[in-house]
């Protein structure tokens, strides 16, 4: 009973293989391609913030002579954001539940715009802090939003490309931030503009989201049902919106009474929910502490010492970096609707394994009578190529799809969390455990933490490649009571018949 189930939903691989004209390819739908670059926006900003303070904060150092003194001043005007990152990841679930996606996200705009006007316009350190903490605010709420409004608007069959394709726009976002800090190195108020021009994007997706519709699950869950329809009837043709919409009705009203008085604590008490999000923190968890921020930030030093000694050739090879991350997440788009994710994640972490090893000895050997900085370049790029396509997009594509619905919002938000901690954490430690230890033996650090990784996908994480939201629930409740439990609970009645 429990696989007829299964492949009766619609958009399951079972109804799709019965009705293979319903499938809905990538480029298929203009406008849910609209609705994913549109809310991918937050991404860019996401990515932007991260990337563009290495350049700032060069020039915001000789304007202000404390900033220039004090290390401190500098580490804090660099973390605030992350640190505002974990405060709207943190509340962004709340938001999300409460308010929906598009509400979230403009307010997630709002914030990152008066942030951006706040850094640009700063007279002094404390106010540019200020304003780093409003756009941390803004990233970490858009953060949480954009994963989820485009993995509930999205066919469960290119769910994964879709919700890659905001993986794409980080990246893109921090390419973009070192081509303008490229750009504005000679124009009078250097730091001014790199900073204030982000409140761009910001605009243009605000305005933009003011035409987009809610997501269709959250309106279900709200029982606005004519206005869901109406969304879904933009992403379906007739015959498969009527069992969409057949499917989610039944499914909302049950999902409604479970969504009642949830709490943070409801999360830890479910088995299900508690198997589920220990998956998905785990894997934003371990995508940081695999050093990909450490590898980012020290690329400029990497290319150095394989004898580039030029500062603006190293700021050049470093966007070079940025523009294969971005490459890298393009085929991560497409091969995680194709290999799968887990199969996506173990490829990915194999190859970072490697280039870490390789990293390891470049430095441990510099000292050397031997030349390593090739192996050093070489373990550079070979991280990038492996991570992008896999670590990259597969941690923000599971924890868009692997919780039930009422705890969705609440899940993912805690996730993110994981994340902008995991980042603080590297991103303030790596130097000094470098410089306790020795560069070599930190890369030989992360390559251990790798291993643990990839024992960790293996034994926890599921493939939920082409699985509809209820079918990756059902998986869940297999882990959490075996395969003889009660899984017709996760499902409404009348549904097994559809095919």
């Amino acid at each position: 009973m429990t696989t007829t189930r299964r492949q009766s939903a619609p958009g399951s691989s079972g109804y799709l293989d019965v009705y293979p004209d319903r499938k809905i390819s990538f480029f298929k739908n203009p406008f849910i391609l609209g609705l994913t670059a549109v809310a991918g926006i937050g991404g860019m900003l996401f990515g932007y913030d991260t990337g563009v303070i290495s350049g700032a904060l060069l020039y915001i150092k000789d304007d202000f002579e404390a900033v220039r003194q004090s290390n401190f001043l500098q580490e804090t005007i660099v973390s605030m954001a992350i640190a505002g990152a974990i405060v709207g990841a943190a509340t962004g679930g709340w938001i999300n539940d409460v308010y929906g996606r598009k509400k979230a996200t403009l307010i997630a705009d709002v914030i990152f715009i008066l942030g951006a006007i706040g850094m640009a316009a700063a007279a002094d350190p404390t106010v540019l802090i200020l304003g780093r903490l409003l756009v941390g605010l803004g990233v970490g709420v858009a953060s949480v939003t954009a994963p989820v409004y485009i993995a509930e608007a999205s066919p469960s069959e290119i769910r994964g490309s879709l919700v890659s394709t905001n993986v794409l726009m980080i990246t893109g976002g921090q390419f973009l931030s070192y081509l303008v800090n490229l750009a504005f190195t000679r124009v009078r108020g250097t730091w001014r503009w790199m900073l204030g021009v982000s409140a761009v994007p910001a605009v243009v997706q605000f305005f933009l989201m003011l035409s987009l519709p809610e997501s269709p699950r959250w309106l279900f869950m709200k029982n606005r049902k004519n206005e869901a329809v109406d969304v879904l009837s933009k992403i379906y043709d007739i015959d498969r919106l009527e069992d969409e919409v057949d499917f989610l009705t039944a499914l909302s009203e049950q999902e409604r009474q479970r969504r009642k008085n949830i709490k943070f604590g409801d999360v830890f008490r479910s088995k299900e929910v508690r198997l589920a999000f220990l998956v998905g923190a785990g894997l934003q968890a371990f995508q940081q502490f695999i050093g990909i921020n450490t590898v980012m930030y020290y690329s400029p030093t990497i290319v150095q010492m394989a004898g580039f000694r030029s500062n603006e050739l190293a700021l050049l090879l470093s966007l070079l970096v940025a523009a294969m991350n971005a490459a890298g997440t393009i085929l991560g788009i497409y091969l995680i609707d194709h290999a799968g994710r887990k199969k996506l994640a173990l490829c990915s972490l194999g190859g970072v394994f490697g280039s870490l090893i390789m990293l390891s000895v470049s430095f441990l050997k510099q000292s050397s009578k031997e030349h390593y900085g090739w192996l050093a370049v070489l373990g550079l790029v070979l991280y990038i190529a492996f991570f992008a396509p896999g670590m990259g997009p597969v941690p923000w594509t599971m924890n868009s799809e692997i919780y039930p619905e009422e705890y969705r919002g609440i899940c993912g938000g805690m996730s993110a969390t994981v994340c902008w901690v995991s980042n603080l954490i590297v991103s303030q430690s790596f130097l000094s455990v470098a410089d306790g230890i020795g560069t070599g033996s930190t890369f030989l650090v992360l390559a251990a933490i790798t291993v643990l990784a990839f024992v960790f996908v293996v034994l926890h994480v599921p493939e939920t490649k082409g699985l509809t939201f209820d079918e990756v629930g059902l998986i869940w409740k297999e882990r959490a009571w075996g395969k003889n439990a009660d899984s017709q609970k996760l499902l409404p009645q009348g549904t097994q018949n559809q095919s």
